[in-house]
């Protein structure tokens, strides 16, 4: 072989490696995530006020669902007086658009330390858990943050129809024939079994059947006894 030759068969055999090599990456999921302002525009106690944040929102798989974290860079709203610790909880909505439909719910904790008057209020990282529904691209996008502290509640909307933050191509599971819908946050599967006037109708409810059930019992009963009263006359 040639050494010319030999240059001609490790150029093919580089460029069928570089070939394969982007084919790979292409059909790799892809995840585009971008910081987006977001003009939201609150309804707060005493007026409304308004401000620009950029959002990001980011995503770690976790077996077939997707935890989501949402983070401001400035604050949206303040408060008249300070906001001693723990005083203040924030909570949000992501929208899901796209192949997929609905809000996934984020929350996160209060704040960890004063806030002062007249001070912008800046919002914790918040999270939440996202399973898909539906399989392809689908979008992740700021909502409504709300705002609960004192007594009161503050409520953000954007305004100018921002752009998505994050985008994933995403897998249902069981082929992804389910519909959208909202989807709440980590704590969600903590919540404690219902007691209200719901459970007691279901409870009378199986009462009920269990009183028809032992009335139907009877009447079978008395009607075969009579039955066979009648056969021995």
């Amino acid at each position: 072989m040639s050494y010319r030759t030999y240059q001609k068969r490790t150029a093919a055999l580089a460029l069928g490696a570089a070939l394969a090599g982007s084919a790979v990456l292409m059909a790799a999921p892809a995840a585009q995530a971008a910081v987006v302002n977001v003009n939201y525009q609150c309804k707060t106690p005493i007026g409304d006020k308004s401000a620009v944040s950029p959002i990001d929102i980011k995503s770690v798989k976790s077996g077939s669902a997707y935890k989501l974290t949402m983070s401001w860079q400035k604050g949206v709203s303040s408060s008249p007086v300070e906001l001693g610790k723990g005083a203040m909880s924030p909570s949000a909505v992501i929208k899901l658009g796209g192949a997929d439909a609905g809000t996934v719910a984020v929350t996160g904790p209060a704040n960890a330390a004063a806030i002062p008057a007249n001070t912008p209020i800046k919002i914790s990282d918040l999270s939440g858990t996202y399973t898909p529904k539906k399989s392809g691209s689908v979008t992740f996008t700021a909502g409504v943050l709300t705002i609960k502290a004192l007594g009161t509640t503050t409520t953000c909307t954007p305004t100018n129809s921002p752009k998505p933050s994050l985008t994933l191509d995403v897998k249902a599971a069981g082929g992804g024939s389910g519909t959208g819908g909202t989807q709440s946050g980590p704590d969600s599967g903590n919540s404690l079994p219902q007691t209200g006037p719901e459970d007691s109708a279901i409870a009378l409810g199986t009462l009920g059947g269990t009183v028809l059930l032992a009335g139907a019992a009877g009447a079978l009963w008395l009607t075969r006894r009579n039955q066979h009263r009648a056969v021995r006359r």
